[in-house]
């Protein structure tokens, strides 16, 4: 039996996306005629998704059995009215992958000093400032799940001292991880370097504020590769501007592109990457989306299904 799936997702994607999905369907044994359009939506049984399709009534999709999101964050389009079918988020190897480089290529840039070294060639030979060793400083992640997760054993996997805070009670081997009000404070006091990977969500938004920083110890770095919601973005700067936050090294803004004239551009304390951080790549994100098709095809339970209540 043949399904019907729609690529509704940014036209410029199509083509690479065509390919890797065909290649996928046929290594899972799915039959599927693939389009970016169906001129009969009720014939449609899949719609692959993102918020750059211009897509944005779901109604005339009558007999759709699921949308499966091409992104990690759904937040911008899982409260959808017209939108009354399960709803699955991206999850893949890539993503995983491309979050955990970023994340330990930032991290041991500010750990080692390595700015200092890039930027201060003045021909001083300052031979004694020597960086701790990864064992002696404290790595914090705000989020624990896939992505969290993920990053959280990179960094242990060399030597950093990790712990991670999560919305509900973890346990996870070998990481030290915390729960609640509570235990927020202790992984702030602790975080030297603070990784922010929440889901955007109305209990997480400004999770970062005036409170926050100043329980930060005093030179901490933030890196943020998770959703430009999380942070507060006055209260950042100022934290910058008195010396209390020593960077931030930022991907993810509450407007993107950021706009050209945002303070972030010109602070001398932040770096501006422009949402590199987990990019979902064609082929292993093909692979999630076959895995989830068979399993719509074979009655079983779909993979990595949005919870509407929680927002993620």
């Amino acid at each position: 039996m043949t399904v019907n799936v729609l690529f509704a997702a940014d036209p410029d994607n199509w083509p690479v996306y065509r390919r890797a999905l065909q290649n996928a369907f046929a290594r899972a044994g799915i039959a599927a005629d693939l389009r970016d359009d169906f001129q009969q939506p009720e014939t449609v049984d899949y719609i692959i998704y993102d918020p750059k399709s211009a897509l944005r009534d779901f109604t005339p999709y009558t007999n759709l059995k699921a949308v499966l999101s091409l992104w990690a964050g759904v937040e911008s389009f899982q409260h959808n009215p017209t939108l009354n079918v399960p709803l699955a988020r991206m999850v893949d190897s890539g993503l995983r992958e491309g979050m955990s480089d970023w994340v330990l290529g930032h991290v041991l840039r500010h750990h080692l000093g390595m700015d200092k070294h890039i930027h201060g060639q003045d021909g001083v030979w300052r031979w004694k400032e020597s960086p701790p060793l990864a064992r002696d400083r404290t790595v914090g992640i705000l989020g624990l799940g896939m992505l969290g997760l993920a990053v959280a054993r990179n960094l242990s996997a060399i030597g950093f001292n990790v712990c991670g805070w999560s919305r509900a009670p973890k346990t996870v081997a070998g990481l030290d991880c915390h729960a609640g009000n509570e235990g927020l404070r202790r992984v702030l006091a602790q975080s030297e370097i603070l990784v922010l990977l929440l889901p955007a969500t109305t209990a997480t938004e400004n999770i970062v504020n005036d409170e926050s920083l100043a329980a930060l110890p005093r030179g901490a770095v933030i890196l943020n590769p998770g959703r430009g919601t999380l942070i507060d973005d006055a209260a950042l700067i100022a934290a910058l501007d008195r010396g209390h936050i020593a960077h931030a090294t930022l991907d993810v803004f509450r407007t993107e592109p950021l706009p050209a004239t945002h303070a972030y551009w010109a602070h001398p304390q932040v770096t501006v990457t422009p949402h590199i951080a987990a990019d979902t790549r064609p082929e292993s994100a093909a692979g999630t989306i076959a895995e989830n098709i068979r399993r719509g095809q074979a009655d079983e339970p779909f993979l990595y299904l949005v919870d509407r209540e929680h927002g993620y």
